[in-house]
């Protein structure tokens, strides 16, 4: 069965729109929303690039497609049919790009087209039934293969992810460190300087300071 569904922008992970009713039989639903934003936040700094893919999380699984800067995204059970849940995405993507596509980019606050819900229920439900005539037919129409959708697991797809963020984080440290030990070495060959010629300077000052005095008494 379909569980959750979510819908973001790619360009930033804003999320645009959710199923309200969704995950009510979910235990822990609060740990699989915060994975699907921690994977909307990968795919907001293009961590993974696969237009579709299919994510492995404990007893559930996570579709998603992802077509003109928005990901469309599902949770459904293991053994719900993979073909259906892309479908199911397939007609929500339709219908999002149809009312919604011309609003996607300027869209600020975080579900602004909340109202889809509406839309997500309808769908939701002719979708729960796999037995159904339509869905059956659905499911033995060749035209619509899913086999080639890649299949991984969460927490490869987020441990990719966050091993990209401590490489960039080590990376902004080391030059933020590499600055501050470059005006070190810059001070330090400047006292250097100043200990090695000071008394040169000052001896140069005396005899020119007697010359000086010298010049006046004459």
């Amino acid at each position: 069965m379909v569980k959750l569904t979510m819908i973001a922008r790619v360009t930033d992970g804003l999320p645009l729109a959710e199923g309200l009713d969704d995950s009510r039989d979910v235990p822990d639903a609060d740990y699989y929303k915060q994975q699907v934003k921690s994977l909307f936040k990968n795919l907001s700094m293009g961590h993974n690039e696969a237009s579709r893919m299919s994510i492995e999380s404990g007893p559930y699984i996570f579709h998603y497609i992802i077509e003109g800067r928005v990901c469309y995204l599902t949770m459904c059970d293991r053994s719900y049919p993979k073909k259906l849940a892309f479908q199911y995405l397939e007609d929500l993507k339709n219908e999002f790009e149809h009312v919604n596509g011309s609003q996607i980019e300027t869209a600020a606050r975080p579900y602004a087209f909340i109202k889809f819900d509406t839309f997500i229920q309808k769908t939701k439900k002719l979708y729960q039934d796999t037995r159904t005539q339509r869905n059956v037919a659905k499911l033995n129409d060749e035209l619509y293969e899913v086999h080639q959708i890649m299949t991984r697991n969460v927490q490869e797809v987020l441990g990719v992810g966050e091993k990209l963020d401590q490489v960039s984080q080590m990376s902004s440290r080391l030059t933020s460190e590499s600055r501050i030990y470059a005006d070190k070495a810059r001070d330090l060959n400047r006292q250097a300087l100043i200990r090695k010629w000071a008394p040169v300077a000052i001896v140069i000052g005396v005899v020119s300071l007697l010359f000086w005095a010298k010049s006046k008494i004459w």
